[in-house]
């Protein structure tokens, strides 16, 4: 699942992200294709804005059907919409990957890590990185107040991987959340990390299209060389 329903307010100017051109293809194709063409993804669901005018009405990406539905204000609502228009043929117990739009440099083998380690979970599993960097605490006027332990901390990624029914459950019943393990935190459901890398970039800003483009070179360049 794709929620592609934002507004992409902190990458500013007039066309959302999503459709802005990364390597000659929309951000969101790019993330499309990359999430497609793994062998063990069965099929995608779009979230896109009701006013969205650019969306291709794509309903088949590499040869994986495409299924698109409106979305909420929130991202929390807009996976919560994708949920309830799957087909019947994905139960409840069926698992489910949510993944955010603009991450189209997610690597193969990280998925499959994913759903490896995942699947025996009881709760699920959220691809992510390790705290590098040192981390202070501040306070109104940016005063350090101290310093925290690194070595609990992790950057949370996408895909982010639950079972149909309890994530439909856990959205239905939380206020606003920044992901979908944190809606499975609320009813106290906690998923497992499972480490990924740091070119699984967020395209964010508008630089960030750059560095997206330089690791999707860099991963083909992998590739061909293997």
């Amino acid at each position: 699942m794709v929620p592609a329903a934002g507004g992409s307010l902190r990458f500013g100017g007039g066309v959302s992200k999503q459709y802005r051109l990364l390597g000659g293809q929309p951000l969101l194709l790019r993330t499309l294709s990359r999430l497609a063409s793994h062998p063990r993804v069965a099929g995608l669901v779009v979230v896109i804005h009701r006013t969205d005018e650019l969306w291709p009405g794509l309903d088949v990406c590499e040869g994986k059907p495409v299924i698109s539905t409106v979305g909420g204000s929130e991202r929390w609502l807009s996976v919560r919409n994708g949920l309830d228009v799957l087909p019947d043929s994905v139960a409840k117990d069926d698992w489910v990957l949510v993944h955010d739009a603009a991450r189209p440099c997610v690597r193969h083998e990280h998925i499959t890590r994913l759903l490896e380690e995942g699947w025996g979970h009881p709760v699920g599993a959220v691809l992510g990185v390790p705290a590098r960097d040192t981390l202070k605490t501040v306070d109104a006027s940016h005063t350090v107040l101290g310093t925290l332990d690194r070595d609990p901390i992790w950057h949370a990624q996408t895909p982010q991987m639950f079972r149909r029914g309890v994530l439909s459950r856990a959205l239905a019943g939380c206020g606003p959340v920044s992901d979908e393990a944190g809606a499975m935190e609320a009813i106290g459901k906690m998923p497992v990390f499972v480490e990924g890398s740091t070119d699984n970039l967020k395209v964010t800003f508008p630089d960030d299209l750059t560095l997206a483009e330089y690791y999707l070179d860099r991963q083909a360049t992998e590739q061909a060389t293997e």
